[in-house]
């Protein structure tokens, strides 16, 4: 048994038939570990000891609206704990970034799952370009002159922030479009940051595959077909989750990652691949498991639990 934190949103509020953060507690009481859940927003860096304030899970049940029973309020030195599972969702700002670098004090001494400073060092959409090779066309930037010229070539486009998250502004542009400055105004003056623009794959309408990865080798993986008319498939959005047989392209990407997945102790990791292309490597708090474990019968959960408890 060990004392493990769990630093997540509000756990009231998760959707306890898809949170792999629910899922991944629920396995870990099972298993016999004290659990202790805390926000972001009760972490307090004091003399140099990381606090929180948060509360243990005495229960978890998937019944609704009756899910959790929390003890009361306390304040635990992380540094003490044998875990902790960061596991807030994004946006991937100054906030989230800061919490790495706290978390970077007790690791791994307190094993963080997934290792803050590489979780710092590997934003989704930057990191993927790593593997060019496996990318649909890219290009990331704030230049006027650069995009334009990128839509020219390939006309048909995808837009989107660059520490976006959940589907949130993503924009299917066509050769047809009119909006294209307008859409770049806006990107602009709500941020100073570049935003990617990718040639649009029109293979998205038969799914984006999910695939979690874990230490680097494939746990399991997903299908998720967007609605029709829309170009985002995350299951929060309406994209309905289906069994997914991986083919030979999606197991040499996945092959591909391994090695540097695991160098840099990214133990839980969701990838999405789009018609043969790698468009995105989640390191930050990767979902899908739920529905994995659903589909191919298993207990993803348990997987997850083991290649942690390995590293202790």
């Amino acid at each position: 048994m060990a004392k493990v934190s769990i630093q997540m949103d509000p756990i009231k509020d998760i959707d306890i038939y898809s949170d792999t953060t629910f899922a991944l507690a629920m396995e870990g009481i099972r298993r016999g570990h004290e659990l202790f859940y805390y926000e972001t927003r009760n972490l307090t860096l004091y003399k140099g000891i990381l606090e929180a304030k948060g509360h243990s899970i005495i229960k978890l049940k998937k019944e609704l609206g009756n899910h959790v029973s929390l003890g009361k309020m306390e304040k635990r030195k992380l540094k003490d704990e044998k875990i902790v599972l960061m596991r807030q969702d994004p946006p991937f700002d100054m906030n989230y970034i800061t919490y790495t670098h706290f978390l970077d004090d007790i690791h791994p001494k307190t094993l963080v799952v997934n290792n803050p400073s590489e979780v710092r060092n590997a934003p989704e959409k930057l990191f993927v370009n790593k593997f060019k090779e496996f990318i649909p066309e890219t290009l990331i930037s704030r230049n006027y002159d650069d995009i334009y010229n990128f839509r020219k070539e390939y006309k048909d486009i995808i837009i989107k922030p660059l520490y976006g998250n959940g589907g949130k502004q993503i924009f299917h542009i066509d050769p047809n479009n009119q909006n294209f400055s307008s859409l770049l105004e806006m990107f602009f003056e709500k941020s100073n940051e570049p935003i990617i623009i990718q040639r649009y794959l029109p293979e998205v309408k038969k799914g984006d595959c999910r695939v979690v990865l874990i230490d680097g080798k494939i746990g399991g993986a997903i299908n998720r077909v967007p609605l029709s008319g829309e170009v985002r498939s995350n299951l929060h959005v309406g994209g309905k989750p289906e069994k997914k047989k991986l083919n030979n392209r999606e197991l040499l990407i996945c092959e591909a990652l391994e090695n540097e997945l695991k160098s840099r102790g990214l133990i839980l990791v969701g990838i999405d691949i789009i018609g043969g292309y790698l468009t995105e490597i989640n390191v930050t708090s990767p979902t899908g498991v739920q529905e994995i474990s659903k589909f191919e019968n298993i207990n993803l959960s348990s997987r997850i639990w083991e290649a942690i408890e390995s590293k202790l």
